[in-house]
């Protein structure tokens, strides 16, 4: 195992219950904050998968260069 190869963040093994649903509704707020953050980029990835053929520098022949 390299030093990268170690993970960023230790969940320790055994928590009270109350600790788990503590760090499970901060987990849950910190996704949600990253979802709203990356909304736009999720939402063109999400796009760009359902239509195989798109690709994010496709642009209409009249769309100007700049």
């Amino acid at each position: 195992m390299e030093p990268n190869d170690l993970p960023i963040v230790c969940i320790p093994l055994e928590l009270p219950a109350e600790a788990a649903a503590e760090l499970l509704r901060f987990l849950a707020h910190l996704t949600e904050t990253i979802e709203r953050h990356y909304f736009g980029e999720l939402h063109r990835l999400a796009q760009q998968n359902r239509n195989p053929g798109y690709s994010p520098f496709d642009r209409p022949d009249s769309d100007p260069p700049f």
